[in-house]
């Protein structure tokens, strides 16, 4: 049928529009406001699961950890993208980041989630006598005049300045000031973010990690009057470094802290504390090729691989859901460009 896509697409905006706060001035505390912000980014990371809150040492950290933004020698250049749910939601990410003077770093990154085209049938009814229905009347038509359908997007963007300084050898620190930009036919809406985070490495063979998110609550102000708050969520972490087999094992866990009275949809809780947790393990045979399992929050068994080449790396990552026949398993693929030359090398003064 002609419009079964338009349907199905018709019936996303319609779970969409849900998150809209209706018409008023008022402020709720969101549960899922900032959801999207979740998902993740990298193949390397998420083919551990999302498990990389100690890992973090590329231009990736300026999503997962900024502090692990300086450990970075040259400039780096991140993408990628991802179609989710069949393809009928597209995930984009792309990040830049730089060596700044001995021990600090600078990156900016953005995140596009969103859903295009989505139909809206609304004022495009016509009754068994092919008469137009009133504008906004969705009851029941016997179809739909094409010539009146219309089309928008639903689209959220996040947007992150980020900095990080190494104290010590073994200490760093970063943040990340973040816009985030949502849309959603003609209602938008606006909210600015902090992150607070640091990195520590324990000898060579341990690391532990943290990023506090949206540390003093994020607010996303819409159009319609009404505003949302992001709760914070604290993001732990830790990796070990085992040297076998002419490479290197990493075994990493993390758990996300959230402070949002999620209790059943999350892996444990107490009381109004939520815990989700990300497990993983890594190989990097020589530094050439990686191999990585990983299970996420949210239930996904991820297995991904990596490709070291000169100045530049590709990563891969799968992710299995329990109910493919409606989720569908979602691929992902992420470039990482390394400016590795003598003029671009971090200074050492």
């Amino acid at each position: 049928m002609m419009f079964s896509r338009v349907q199905s697409f018709f019936l996303i905006a319609a779970l969409l529009s849900v998150s809209i706060p209706e018409m008023g001035n008022s402020t709720n505390i969101a549960k899922y406001a900032g959801e999207f912000l979740a998902i993740g980014v990298g193949g390397r990371a998420l083919g551990l699961g999302g498990a990389y809150t100690a890992l973090a040492s590329d231009v990736t950290a300026g999503y997962w950890n900024p502090a692990g933004l300086s450990r970075i020698l040259y400039p780096e250049i991140t993408l990628m993208h991802d179609e989710r749910f069949a393809g009928l939601e597209n995930y984009d990410y792309g990040a830049v980041a730089l060596p700044v003077g001995a021990t600090s770093s600078l990156a900016f990154s953005v995140i596009r989630l969103g859903v295009d085209n989505i139909a809206n049938t609304q004022n495009a009814g016509v009754d068994a006598n092919g008469n137009p229905l009133p504008p906004g009347q969705l009851g029941n038509f016997d179809h739909v005049d094409s010539s009146k359908v219309t089309y928008f997007n639903s689209a959220d963007w996040a947007f992150y300045v980020s900095y990080a300084k190494k104290s010590t050898e073994n200490f760093s620190y970063g943040a990340n000031l973040k816009i985030i930009r949502r849309e959603l036919g003609e209602a938008s809406a606006t909210g600015i973010g902090f992150d607070l985070a640091a990195q520590y490495f324990i000898g060579e063979k341990f690391a532990v990690g943290a990023n506090f998110q949206d540390v003093t609550t994020t607010l996303v102000a819409w159009s319609t009057g009404t505003n949302e708050l992001i709760s914070p969520t604290l993001k732990v972490g830790s990796a070990y470094f085992i040297d076998a087999f002419d490479g290197r094992f990493a075994p990493v866990v993390d758990a996300d802290v959230r402070f949002e009275n999620r209790q059943y949809a999350s892996n444990a809780h107490l009381g109004p504390v939520s815990f989700d947790f990300h497990g993983g393990l890594e190989f990097d045979f020589k530094k050439v090729v990686a191999l990585r399992a990983g299970y996420s929050d949210i239930g996904s068994l991820n297995l991904g691989a990596g490709i070291h080449l000169p100045k530049f790396d590709i990563d891969y990552s799968f992710s299995k859901f329990d109910n493919t026949d409606q989720l569908g398993n979602t691929h992902r693929i992420s470039l990482r460009f390394i400016l590795q030359a003598e003029q671009f090398l971090r200074s050492s003064e």
